[in-house]
């Protein structure tokens, strides 16, 4: 039984792919990466699936080398993005009014949260968090950002998710003899620690509402006066 079949499709699985599709599965892993990075299709193992082609490379289960593989995956990680951008800056509003299963309204505002909150940062940081990562170049492009530096954050970001997440699977796969046997587990980990993010912007933005809410009730009851507002000593 593979590690992510209670958790979605077998194509969700690195390990499943490998086996159905041997020598392919370098060239599978390029498109999933180019799909999920730009073309609003965000139910994809991208973080998994880097980790563990970095482990099969080091175990020589993926016969190419890691440094032509990881350019390779980084140029189609960062191609994901311009492909998300000019569809955004192409289609933008029609497109962020959508209420489709993955394109809609609150996918989009969640992803704008995120992109105020971190700025241009966020093309970096928001390459390690699932969804995000898709929606975040589509959000720039409606937003019509200046494509110089969305160019040069999303390739910095391209950069930093491939390389970080390809060669702690490649070392760990070199260090410890025989962790390929436990990949099931070391995806479900992968998977689990990619949410923490997810549920840190969620806690964030619920915490947000409830203050927004409360100083709204606040203004709206009869009679109570902020004595901040009234009084010197009170400050």
């Amino acid at each position: 039984m593979h590690a992510l079949a209670t958790l979605g499709p077998n194509w969700m699985d690195p390990a499943y792919l490998l086996e159905q599709y041997g020598g392919a599965f370098f060239w599978i892993a390029l498109a999933i990466v180019f799909i999920e990075c730009g073309l609003l299709f965000p139910i994809l193992p991208g973080d998994s699936l880097l980790f563990a082609m970095g482990l099969f490379i080091a175990t020589g289960q993926v016969k190419i080398h890691v440094v032509p593989a990881i350019l390779l995956l980084c140029i189609a990680a960062f191609l994901g993005n311009v492909s998300g951008y000019e569809i955004g800056r192409a289609l933008g509003t029609p497109l962020y009014e959508r209420q489709g299963r993955f394109i809609n309204k609150k996918n989009f505002d969640k992803t704008r949260d995120f992109f105020d909150h971190h700025g241009n940062k966020a093309l970096v940081i928001g390459r390690f968090v699932p969804i995000v990562r898709t929606y975040i170049t589509v959000v720039a492009g409606v937003s019509r950002m200046e494509r110089k530096r969305f160019f040069t954050w999303s390739a910095i970001g391209a950069v930093a998710w491939v390389l970080g997440v390809m060669l702690l699977g490649f070392l760990l796969g070199q260090a410890i003899p025989g962790l390929q046997d436990h990949i099931e587990a070391i995806i479900l980990l992968i998977v689990a620690f990619s949410l923490v993010p997810m549920v840190f912007e969620w806690w964030r933005h619920k915490k947000k509402a409830a203050a927004l809410a409360g100083d709204a009730a606040t203004d709206a009851a009869p009679g109570v006066v902020d004595p901040a507002r009234t009084d010197p000593d009170a400050r």
